[in-house]
């Protein structure tokens, strides 16, 4: 077992109405998935929150089905959990990349994720971080969430539009009043 270095750890935010959480998995290396996926869910339940599951193909997939349900459904947030070990190619960095790069893209738009897909240089390193008893790594991308979802709660109202473009309701025209529906 690897001891990891003591950390800060923000205490559990509180809410006045239930919390819906997405996680969404990768489930390549299934027990260190299954694992994360043991975490992230025992600390969504300890805030009060409901989850759903829903496994991608891959690492790459999370980000994408993370934009599908927001576009397409009604959740607080999103976990995503997943693993990357490094291989002898340079696919472990374009993986490691391009899905936590998509992730925190989503996350300047407004969504509420936790990024708990491990980028690791070997097996044992993804097991002693995805171990409830150890690292819990997929509890901690639950919590960070959870606590995105907090701060989205206490700073106002929740916005639909995802991607570049404002859903077409938030687009004012020149000479348009937003209160005046005839101008």
């Amino acid at each position: 077992m690897a001891t990891a270095e003591q950390h800060y750890i923000l205490p559990r935010p509180e809410f006045d109405k239930p919390v819906k959480i997405l996680i969404v998995r990768a489930p390549y290396y299934k027990d260190i998935g299954d694992n994360l996926l043991q975490g992230a869910t025992a600390e969504i339940e300890a805030a009060g929150g409901t989850w759903e599951l829903v496994d991608v193909p891959g690492a790459l997939e999370v980000p994408t089905a993370i934009g599908i349900a927001e576009r397409m459904s009604n959740f607080d947030g999103y976990v995503a959990l997943g693993c990357v070990i490094r291989g002898e190619t340079t696919h472990y960095e374009t993986v490691c990349n391009d899905s936590s790069r998509a992730i925190q893209l989503l996350g300047l738009q407004g969504l509420c994720i936790g990024n708990g897909i491990l980028t690791v240089e070997n097996r044992k390193q993804a097991e002693v971080r995805a171990d409830v008893e150890d690292q819990n790594k997929g509890g901690g991308a639950a919590a960070a969430a959870l606590h995105l979802v907090a701060l989205g709660r206490k700073w106002g109202g929740q916005r639909k539009g995802v991607g570049f473009l404002p859903d077409a309701d938030e687009i004012q025209f020149a000479g348009e009043l937003k209160d005046n529906p005839t101008a």
